[in-house]
């Protein structure tokens, strides 16, 4: 949805252009670019019908869009390129409870929202037509939703940078064990996803020692293949 590219090229403007204010820039800047990303990819998706496919085309086309403009400027500041790279490729080495404490009261509201709507997400699975025929209007709910969600992932990734795939796993393999109620799937994704993030970095922190791996290195080393595994059984279901 342009949640992660927004953040990205936040970061890394803010890396670039804003060393003199610290790192306590680069944070506020992800935040900001993350909602800019979705709200981009939102209102370009918005139609008077639009759909969930619609709404995620418009966030590939503003992630590639956003992607390309984060490239120019890394490719324009080369001395910085390093710790741009470890930006993008998440790190929990650095986390404090204050960060926590900062997108805490972010995280609640996201997560209240988003468990608090998991009904209507059962009931817009079904298709807009039918929602709205049980009296659910689908573009606020959407709206609802990937507001929540989009202020979530600007939280995380502000404090941690982009940590990719545990997002696009972690609630497809919940839906295996648990079924496709919203009602279970959300609750038990953020349990999984936090116990996945935690043992991705402990990996991190012991494969190499002393040194250490970037996070998202090892959950896209992980991810990858079970998002394979993911697709094509579920193709060869619908065959």
């Amino acid at each position: 949805l342009g949640a992660s590219a927004g953040a990205g090229l936040g970061a890394t403007l803010a890396i670039v252009y804003l060393a003199g204010a610290g790192t306590a820039a680069v944070p506020v800047a992800a935040f900001a670019g993350s909602l800019a990303g979705v709200a981009i990819a939102t209102l370009s998706g918005a139609t008077g019908r639009s759909g969930t496919a619609t709404l995620l085309l418009a966030g590939v086309a503003v992630s590639l869009f956003l992607t390309a403009v984060q490239t120019y400027v890394q490719q324009r500041s080369v001395q910085d390129l390093q710790q741009v790279y470890s930006w993008l490729l998440g790190s929990l080495s650095g986390a404090t409870w204050s960060q926590a404490a900062e997108i805490g009261p972010y995280a609640l509201i996201s997560v209240t929202l988003l468990l608090l709507h998991g009904r209507h997400l059962d009931v817009l699975s079904v298709g807009d037509e039918e929602a709205r025929a049980l009296g659910l209007n689908p573009m606020r709910t959407r709206l609802i939703v990937v507001s929540a969600a989009a202020l979530a992932a600007a939280g995380a990734v502000a404090v941690s940078g982009l940590i990719g795939f545990v997002g696009i796993v972690v609630p497809h393999v919940v839906r295996r064990v648990a079924g496709p109620s919203y009602r279970l799937v959300l609750p038990l994704s953020l349990i999984t996803g936090a116990g996945f993030l935690v043992l991705a970095d402990t990996l991190a922190r012991t494969i190499v020692s002393p040194a250490e791996l970037p996070i998202g290195v090892v959950t896209a080393l992980v991810g990858s293949p079970v998002f394979i595994w993911i697709l094509r059984t579920t193709a060869a279901v619908r065959t």
